[in-house]
C-alpha cells in the first residue's frame, strides 16, 4: 500500500559516494588503506589518489575533479597532515565544496588532538611557519588553508583514541553507510512525512553491520509500509550484490502457490538463469545453496503466513554475510514467533502532513488554494483519521471538483463510506478466526475507547477468551492499548469498517443484524418486535444480549 510520503527533492548521484583526504607518508600503507578497503567492501564507491598523482608543487586536477563530483570527503587528520601544502590545497577545495554546493565532510583524528588542529599549536604551528616562509609572496594561500583547518577542525568527527583499529574502521564505515542511504534518488516529491519514518528504519536495518539480519515493518493496513520498505530497498541497492522485491506475496501467493514466489526471487536475484523446479522442497534447496555465496537485499512485502517465511528466507544460514531481509505483515506475532532481530511500526501521519498529503492529491499543491477548501480540507482529513491510503484515495476523489460537489460528497461520507479504503481495511478482518472476528466487531460496535478491564469482563461472559483473541487483535493491528494500558482503541476508519460489516448484514432491517448500537435502530427494533433473538443492544453503555 503507498502512502507515507516526503516533499523533499531527490538528491542526484555524484560520480563517487566518498573522496578520501590522508596524508600518503602517515597512513597510506594501514589505517587508510583498511579504511578503504573497508568502504568498498561495503559497496561505498570511494576515491582515494594514486600516489602517481602527488608529483610536483600543485594539485592535480583529478583530484579537484573527484572532490567536485563525491557526495562527501572524509578527512583522515594525522600527525603530519598539516604539512603536506598538497592536503591543505585538497581540504581548502573540500571547504568550498562544502560552504557552496553542501558536500558532506566527515573528519576522523588519527592520533591527533583536534584542539592542537583548531588552535594551530604545536606540530600544526610548525607545519604552517613552513609554508608561510615557503609562500611569503602568496600570504592568502596560507590564510586560505588556517581557515579551512580550523572550520574541518570544528565539525565533529571520530577519534581513535585507544579503540583498535579495526573496531573504529567498522564504527566509521557504519556511520557514512547509514547517512549514504538517506541521499540516493528515490524519494517522490509526493512523498510526506517518510524522512524520520527512514532515519529510523535504517538504524534498525544497520547494513553497515557485517550481520545477516532480518527486520519487519508491521503495521494496520494503508499505513505506508509498502512504501516504506520500497524506499528503503531503493536506497540500499548500491550495497548488495543481489537483490529482490517480491510485492503483494500473500495475494501471490494464493493465485499462484509458494513456488512462484521462490522462482519470482531467484530470477530477480539471478536474472540472466532460468529455474525449473516444481515444488518447495526443491526451491528451498536452490534457495539456500545459491545465496549463500552473496549478499543479497531482498523485501518480502505483505507476508501473512509463516509458510512464506519458510519458503522464502528459511534460515539466517542461508544468506551471506552482509545481506538484509525486510518483511511487512500487518500481523505483529507472525514476525515475533519467527525471532527476527527487529520491529519497525510506522506511525500514522501528524495532521499538518496529513493535510499536505490530501491537498497535493486534491490540489497538486501541499497548500490550500482556495479559501473556501480550506475547512472543507480539515473535515476530510480529520474524517479520514491521517491514513495516508484514505486521504491519497479520497485527495484523488475530490480532484478538479467544485464546492458544491464537495459538499456534497462530504455528507455522502458521513452515510456512506469510500469503498475502496475500507475493503483495503477488510484483508486483515477476513483472516480472523470466528471468535476474533466477534471480538472485533463488539469494539467496533460498542466498546472503542472503554476501559480494557470492563470490556475483557464482557467478552469472557460471551465465551470468546479474550486474554488470546484481544492478543490477537492487538497482534494484528487491528486495536491498540492505551500507553497507561487501560483504554482499548481502534482506528475510526477500522471501527467504521467494522460496523459496515453488521450493517451488511441487513440493510433495511435492524433486528435482523447481530449487533445495534445507533439510538434510531434500538428505537425500532423494540418499538417493531422486530428483534432477532441473538441481537446484542447497546444503550448508553449497556450491554443487552437478547
Amino acid at each position: 500500500m503507498s502512502s507515507l510520503l516526503s516533499t523533499s527533492s531527490s538528491i542526484s548521484r555524484k560520480k563517487y559516494d566518498v573522496f578520501l583526504s590522508f596524508r600518503g607518508e602517515d597512513t597510506r600503507k594501514n589505517f587508510t588503506d583498511h579504511l578503504y578497503d573497508a568502504l568498498n567492501r561495503s559497496g561505498i564507491v570511494t576515491f582515494r589518489d594514486d600516489p602517481k598523482l602527488e608529483t610536483g608543487e600543485e594539485i592535480a586536477p583529478e583530484l579537484f575533479n573527484a572532490i567536485q563530483q563525491s557526495w562527501c570527503s572524509v578527512i583522515v587528520f594525522s600527525e603530519t597532515y598539516a604539512f603536506s601544502g598538497w592536503c591543505l590545497e585538497e581540504l581548502a577545495e573540500i571547504v568550498k565544496q562544502k560552504n557552496d554546493k553542501g558536500h558532506k565532510v566527515f573528519p576522523i583524528f588519527y592520533l591527533v588532538d583536534p584542539s592542537d588542529l583548531r588552535k594551530q599549536k604545536e606540530k600544526v604551528e610548525e607545519a604552517f611557519a613552513k609554508h608561510e616562509e615557503r609562500y611569503k609572496e602568496d600570504k592568502d594561500k596560507t590564510q586560505k588553508w588556517r581557515n579551512a583547518l580550523t572550520e574541518v577542525a570544528n565539525i565533529k568527527g571520530w577519534h581513535l583514541n585507544n579503540r583498535h583499529e579495526s573496531e573504529f574502521i567498522r564504527d566509521v564505515v557504519k556511520k557514512i553507510s547509514a547517512k549514504l542511504c538517506q541521499t540516493y534518488p528515490v524519494v517522490h516529491d509526493e512523498l510526506v512525512g517518510i524522512s524520520l519514518h527512514l532515519e529510523e528504519l535504517h538504524s534498525k536495518i544497520n547494513i553497515g553491520e557485517d550481520d545477516v539480519r532480518i527486520i519487519g515493518i508491521c503495521g494496520m493496513g494503508s499505513i505506508g509500509k509498502t512504501t516504506l520498505a520500497r524506499v528503503a530497498y531503493t536506497q540500499m541497492l548500491p550495497h548488495f550484490q543481489g537483490k529482490c522485491f517480491l510485492a503483494d506475496i500473500r495475494e501471490v501467493s494464493n493465485k499462484h502457490g509458494l513456488v512462484s514466489l521462490q522462482k519470482q526471487l531467484l530470477s530477480q536475484i539471478f536474472p540472466d538463469e532460468c529455474f525449473n523446479f516444481f515444488n518447495v522442497h526443491e526451491g528451498n534447496a536452490i534457495i539456500s545453496h545459491r545465496l549463500s555465496g552473496k549478499k543479497v537485499l531482498v523485501v518480502l512485502d505483505d507476508v501473512d503466513n509463516i509458510q512464506h517465511l519458510k519458503c522464502l528466507v528459511g534460515r539466517r544460514d542461508w544468506f551471506n554475510l552482509g545481506s538484509r531481509i525486510i518483511l511487512t505483515t500487518r500481523d505483529e506475532h507472525l514476525l515475533r514467533s519467527y525471532r527476527i532481530d527487529d520491529v519497525y511500526k510506522p506511525t500514522t501521519l501528524n495532521p499538518n502532513d496529513a493535510l499536505r498529503l490530501f491537498n497535493l492529491k486534491a490540489f497538486d499543491s501541499d497548500t490550500t488554494p482556495k479559501y473556501d477548501f480550506i475547512e472543507l480540507s480539515k473535515q476530510i482529513v480529520h474524517y479520514a483519521d491521517v491514513l495516508p491510503l484514505a486521504l491519497e484515495v479520497l485527495g484523488s476523489f475530490f480532484c478538479g471538483r467544485d464546492i458544491i460537489q464537495w459538499r456534497s460528497a462530504i455528507e455522502r461520507l458521513k452515510q456512506d463510506s469510500n469503498k475502496e479504503i475500507l475493503d483495503t481495511l477488510r484483508i486483515s478482518f477476513d483472516g480472523l478466526d470466528e471468535r476474533e472476528k466477534n471480538i472485533f466487531l463488539d469494539i467496533a460496535c460498542f466498546f472503542n475507547g472503554e476501559e480494557k478491564d470492563l470490556v475483557m469482563k464482557v467478552l469472557d461472559g460471551c465465551g470468546f477468551f479474550p486474554d488470546i483473541g484481544v492478543d490477537v487483535l492487538i497482534k494484528k493491528s487491528l486495536i491498540k492499548v492505551s500507553n497507561d494500558n487501560q483504554y482499548l482503541r481502534m482506528h475510526a476508519l477500522l471501527q467504521e469498517m467494522g460496523r459496515k460489516i453488521v450493517e451488511e448484514k441487513c440493510v433495511d432491517e435492524p433486528g435482523k443484524r447481530c449487533r445495534l448500537w445507533k439510538e434510531m435502530d434500538v428505537h425500532h427494533v423494540l418499538t417493531k418486535n422486530t428483534v432477532n433473538h441473538s441481537t446484542k443492544i447497546t444503550y448508553n453503555f449497556f450491554f443487552i444480549n437478547i
